[in-house]
């Protein structure tokens, strides 16, 4: 029995396959897909394998090419347009024609792809996470921590040769005022595929060791906007907004402010910026800490004008009491003396020894008058020496007691003694403050900090 079956060459098959496809596919079309992987190869070309996702799982699959005239072309325009760099898991619009080759197989050749359909799916994303964090109800969270009085201990996550960094330490470790801050860098990657997963390893190992800092800055200089679609990720904001530090971003661009910058406590367009604002934080400090000391400084010396000019008047009015004193006693011996000389003529010869004796007394009277008020003369500078330095010493003593007082209301002085503050919600407590069982409250001494939940509440005093 003769075989009457046609047969045909696998080559007569793929090639008869391969007109099939080039005689229906001769036009070029536009496809929507995620480029899973780019594969590129040292000659320049690279061969994508391009997919479709529905509820994350793939649906549909093809091998692409991209030659490397085209590619170099594309990786330009769409870095340019999109900021970004052609990466993977990117969906994508993309020209392409469809290619059937005897021993490759079926495949898509990109000519082209349009940047701005992916610069709208970036867009998606940053609304798709704004979405989220409100539906959460923690796109503000970070903002509402309380910022520390002083922020001397400063958690940097940061590319270790980053000009941002650079520029950053140059701020904090060369300012003027000589503020010393204690700076711990955590390396990351800051832009492309790895920064995500990269920058909430550091956020982790951060916290785990919270207690040693008091903020968490993200610093990142150059390369303008190109690569800042990570700061847009969901994981990655969230980690930022609730994060139980104030975070502080500095990554460097001026527009279309990313969703990272949005949730944490402070953004500022460049590293600089965000140290001087750190620097902010200790002249705020300072500045009243000064004034008070220059008005301490302005009491003491009025104080010590004041006692000077009271000093002043009392020993005028001494002197010139002194002085009517000496006067009274001249007249008084005038006095007596024309007395005794307008009756001389007519008791001399009667009354001469009494006379005699009269001046005898009235001479011993007038050396013991003279030798007192002598003594009294020698007495005031002595006196006056005596009150001018009681008087400077009371004045110092004010002076030592106001200076004690600043010193013993220093919030840390009252810590140290044993004292704590109790807080909800940032505000101190009193009878008027509205807690229930339940409520979180922060205690606060000079080394430590207690958060507590309320189990029962008495008032005194009702």
């Amino acid at each position: 029995m003769s075989d009457t079956r046609q047969i045909f060459t696998l080559k007569q098959v793929v090639s008869s396959i391969r007109k099939t496809l080039e005689e229906r596919y001769q036009q070029a079309y536009w496809v929507k897909a995620e480029m899973h992987k780019l594969n590129r190869f040292p000659s320049g070309h690279a061969f994508p394998e391009l997919v479709q996702k529905e509820d994350d799982r793939i649906v549909a699959q093809i091998g692409a090419t991209i030659w490397s005239q085209n590619l170099q072309r594309i990786q330009k325009q769409f870095a340019e347009v999109v900021k970004e760099p052609l990466k993977e898991g990117t969906t994508l619009l993309m020209n392409v024609k469809i290619v059937f080759h005897e021993t490759y197989g079926l495949s898509l050749q990109v000519v082209d792809i349009d940047p701005s359909y992916s610069l709208g799916e970036l867009q998606k994303e940053r609304q798709e996470t704004l979405k989220k964090l409100q539906a959460e109800g923690i796109l503000n969270k970070n903002q509402f921590l309380d910022f520390p009085l002083l922020p001397k201990r400063v958690a940097v996550i940061s590319a270790d040769q980053s000009k941002g960094l650079s520029d950053f330490m140059q701020v904090l470790d060369q300012n003027s005022r000589g503020y010393r801050l204690f700076t711990m860098l955590f390396p990351a990657y800051l832009q492309g595929d790895m920064a995500v997963a990269s920058i909430q390893e550091q956020l982790r190992k951060i916290e785990r060791v919270k207690q040693h800092f008091d903020v968490v800055v993200i610093v990142r200089g150059g390369g303008g906007e190109v690569g800042m679609s990570c700061y847009n990720n969901f994981s990655l904001c969230k980690a930022i907004a609730t994060f139980p530090l104030p975070i502080l971003t500095g990554i460097g661009h001026s527009t279309n402010m990313t969703v990272a910058e949005m949730v944490a406590f402070r953004n500022a367009i460049t590293p600089t910026e965000l140290a001087d604002f750190l620097l902010e934080a200790f002249d705020a400090f300072a500045v009243p800490v000064l004034n008070a000391q220059e008005q301490i400084s302005s009491g003491a010396r009025q104080l010590l004008e004041t006692t000077g000019l009271h000093f002043t008047n009392e020993t005028r009015l001494f002197r010139n009491a002194v002085k009517r004193c000496g006067e009274a006693n001249k007249n008084q011996l005038h006095k007596i003396s024309d007395a005794y000389r307008s009756n001389a003529q007519g008791t001399v010869r009667r009354h001469r020894q009494l006379m005699d004796f009269s001046n005898k007394e009235l001479s011993r009277a007038a050396r013991l008058l003279i030798e007192q008020g002598k003594e009294a003369v020698q007495r005031v500078p002595g006196d006056l020496k005596q009150r001018s330095s009681s008087a400077l010493s009371n004045a110092m003593n004010l002076v030592h007691q106001k200076e004690n007082l600043v010193r013993l209301m220093d919030p840390v002085n009252v810590l140290r003694r044993g004292y704590s503050i109790t807080t909800v919600d940032g505000h101190t407590v009193n009878a008027k403050t509205k807690i229930e069982e339940g409520t979180i409250i922060k205690t606060q001494s000079f080394d430590l900090e207690i958060e507590s939940t309320v189990t029962k509440k008495k008032i005194y005093g009702k």
